[in-house]
């Protein structure tokens, strides 16, 4: 398969000069293009690839002429991407991440493994609900091996968009551009509080009427803390935001430690938080229910384990409302 995609009419055989140039592309000088566009230093992409910087240097010189184009802007304080480079950086991403595949897969298949599937999903998604699923579904598939990795909404789409994964999960909110979307879950948000708390005797709560009492929040490229600010903005006031951490246990843990107030799912918070002796009320605000959804590039073109994940993962819900259903009836 081809290392790298060169303009060419795919209706005519490639030129020489085509050949000559696409065989200057090696995966090394991919490999350390991707580690510069995400040190924006060359000393630093160097130490991470323990590699002479000088040899960095060359190898982005000598790609840059033999392709006739200018991959970096060369600022004060590091170096930012061209056109061109935007567009190396996503085939570099799709190779390299390509030729991993080939590699993993292939061991596992010597080991006697017959799938691989690479996933992306948000925090809510990982605590609340894919332990379940993804232990049910290994019940039923046992030589099958997903590679699962956490990351903020946003970044799910663009990591999909990318091919860092071929499934991904993340909130409704999140753009997801040109994708393809499924439903996946629902949850709720709550505020966690500790029992002592003014507001710990309420039954539900406006997200208006926590904003006089001090907050903890998740990282900032969460979709909760983005909404809640949002929120805080349309109300006209400001959120008290003591810190910021990266996950619903350190938000329990800092409402314990009477820090503030959290704001997490209802689910997570009985993952995490049930045996802290916290509050958990919940939201009466709209936006408190909340939508994960699934999202991948083109499902027609899935692998055949990223096709089985999908359809599994888009039936769950559904089986587990029947099956609610069926007690309730």
């Amino acid at each position: 398969m081809p290392l790298a995609s060169i303009d060419v009419d795919t209706r005519r055989s490639p030129t020489p000069a085509e050949t000559a140039l696409t065989r200057r592309v090696d995966l090394t000088t991919l490999r350390l293009f991707v580690a510069v566009c995400d040190e924006q230093n060359l000393t630093r992409a160097a130490q991470r690839e323990g590699i002479a910087a000088s040899a960095v240097s060359k190898r982005m010189n000598d790609f840059e002429l033999a392709f006739g184009v200018t991959l970096f802007k060369r600022l004060a304080k590091g170096m930012a991407l061209t056109p061109a480079g935007e567009a190396l950086l996503h085939h570099a991403r799709v190779t390299l991440l390509n030729v991993e595949k080939i590699a993993v897969e292939l061991s596992e298949y010597s080991l006697g493994v017959r799938g691989h599937v690479r996933m992306l999903a948000n925090l809510s998604a990982i605590v609340q609900y894919l332990p379940d699923d993804l232990s049910a579904f290994f019940d039923a598939h046992e030589l099958l091996r997903v590679d699962l990795q956490e990351r903020p909404s946003g970044q799910v789409v663009r990591g999909i968009e990318e091919g860092a994964a071929e499934i991904g999960i993340c909130s409704a909110e999140a753009d997801s551009r040109a994708l393809e979307v499924f439903h996946y879950r629902y949850d709720n948000l709550v505020v966690v509080m500790r029992p002592d708390h003014p507001l710990a005797g309420r039954g539900k709560l406006l997200f208006t009427e926590t904003l006089d009492f001090d907050h903890i929040g998740l990282h900032t490229a969460s979709s909760i803390y983005l909404h809640s600010q949002y929120a805080a903005t349309q109300a006209g006031k400001t959120m008290r935001l003591r810190i910021n951490v990266p996950g619903f246990d350190a938000v329990c843990r800092m409402v314990q430690a009477n820090m503030g107030l959290g704001l997490i799912p209802d689910r997570a918070f009985a993952v995490v938080g049930a045996g802290m002796g916290l509050r958990a009320i919940p939201l009466r605000d709209d936006w408190g229910r909340r939508e994960l959804k699934i999202v991948v590039r083109d499902a027609a073109n899935l692998s055949a384990t990223g096709r089985l994940m999908l359809d599994y993962l888009r039936a769950v819900e559904t089986d587990r409302r029947g099956q609610a259903g069926g007690q309730l009836g």
